[in-house]
């Protein structure tokens, strides 16, 4: 295989023989001209096959069977490239004679009503390059996002999945048997990477999280991923710096390395100034109840629509797709949140919506030892000495500066980015309340 030319490069051999090897992504038979379409890791390449004999060893033969193609490179603008094939030779590599259960030489369709039958054929379906596409987009965004925190100088870790109780409390958790103690899967990272503050100053992983959520919608999952940092020494506005940096640096960087992917696949790059807009929640409330007539004044959250409505409103209004929603009541807050010194009524709090959808919140966190051992009781009705607790209070006994964080979906992220209806469509093999396979 030392000899195997990508089909992204079949352009630069003009005039030499050469050997591409991939998958059989499409035949098509005409009679006196046949093509046949080979995918490999890099793209596709058209290749004309003149020879009945060659052509002969492919009969009854599916998409999928993987093939080694050599012939001589003939420049044509028409063909995938700017280049094919000719005078083919076929070598049948693995043979497959099951036909496809799904399209993958074609858009496959992600009407609502279509999701299920995509799920189920993911396998299969993920080799369309529409669906290959999605997911090099992602590992493009979650490539920026590490180039983006790394130029800050955050160091990446990896915290464990199994605890040993809901440490955030609530029933969105699931449980499991560890050895005869039962042990949960992880809510987040929270604790873990306030725990690094003390170690790395800087911190994020990028990595699973479990949701124990009954919620069947667009944006819900139980196991996605989470994108978590935590930074010390800093205040409120320069951590929404960093968090509205973040958003800006990558959906300009993925255009710059993965445009022609998210053209083909529709997509718009976003309009974001240099500084995202923050509006109090209580004022979005406000201008959302005037505007349409739906009165959620007073409500201690943003309904999904007024989500979506404020991006709208803000792309008009203030020259940008996402919005930095704060003053949130310091009623509603975790017991690791800070309130506000200046309006203690509010925590230090905000929510990043970007495209309608929220993706993001972010906090600075309580780092006096004694305010938030209080807090812990008072909000959470935690026990300071159970094991969920009593190792993560010790990095404060220790010494925490004042910190934040923010945690963001890289899945919701993704979906925005591209513009997908259902943050399903930017999971490789999602998983919700009704699907656990494949």
């Amino acid at each position: 295989m030392n000899d195997r030319i990508l089909t992204r490069d079949i352009a630069a051999h003009a005039g030499q023989h050469i050997t591409i090897q991939g998958w059989l992504h499409k035949k098509r038979l005409l009679g006196g001209l046949n093509f046949i379409t080979l995918r490999d890791r890099s793209g596709i390449a058209q290749s004309l096959v003149d020879n009945k004999d060659e052509l002969e060893k492919l009969r009854g033969l599916q998409t999928g069977t993987v093939l080694a193609l050599s012939g001589m490179v003939v420049s044509d603008e028409r063909a995938p490239g700017g280049a094919e094939l000719h005078d083919v030779t076929i070598d049948v590599i693995v043979p497959v004679e099951y036909e496809s259960p799904i399209e993958i030489d074609k858009p496959l369709d992600h009407k609502s009503e279509n999701l299920d039958t995509l799920f189920e054929h993911r396998v299969i379906g993920l080799r369309n390059l529409q669906e290959t596409g999605i997911f090099k987009v992602q590992a493009g965004i979650k490539q920026a996002v590490r180039t983006y925190l790394n130029d800050l100088d955050f160091t990446e870790f990896n915290s464990p999945k199994l605890l040993p109780e809901a440490t955030e409390g609530g029933a969105e958790v699931f449980k499991l048997d560890y050895f005869g103690k039962e042990a949960t899967l992880a809510q987040s990272a929270q604790f873990y990477k306030q725990m690094m503050v003390g170690v790395f100053e800087r911190a994020y992983e990028i990595n699973p999280t479990y949701r124990a959520e009954l919620s069947a919608t667009t944006r819900h999952m139980t196991e996605f991923i989470h994108i978590d940092a935590e930074t010390g020494f800093v205040d409120f506005q320069e951590l929404l710096g960093v968090v509205g940096g973040l958003l800006r640096s990558v959906t300009t960087s993925i255009w710059q390395t993965h445009g022609e992917i998210l053209t083909k696949l529709n997509a718009h790059p976003a309009v974001l100034p240099e500084a995202i807009p923050q509006l109090a929640l209580e004022e979005i409330h406000q201008l959302y109840s005037n505007a349409t007539g739906q009165n959620s004044i007073g409500e201690k959250d943003m309904r999904p629509d007024e989500e979506k409505w404020i991006c709208d409103y803000a792309k008009k209004n203030l020259g940008s797709e996402a919005v930095l929603v704060t003053q949130w009541p310091a009623s509603e807050m975790k017991f690791y949140h800070r309130t506000s010194a200046d309006n203690p009524e509010f925590a230090e709090r905000a929510d990043l919506i970007f495209r309608g959808v929220e993706i993001a919140t972010i906090s600075m966190r309580e780092h006096r030892y004694d305010v938030l051992v209080q807090q812990l009781k008072d909000i959470a009705g935690g026990d300071p000495t159970a094991d969920g607790f009593r190792y993560y209070l010790q990095a404060f006994q220790y010494g925490l500066p004042p910190h934040g964080g923010f945690g963001m979906g890289l899945e919701r992220l993704t979906q925005k980015i591209i513009g997908l209806s259902n943050v399903k469509e930017a999971t490789l093999f999602p998983r919700d309340i009704n699907r656990l396979t494949p």
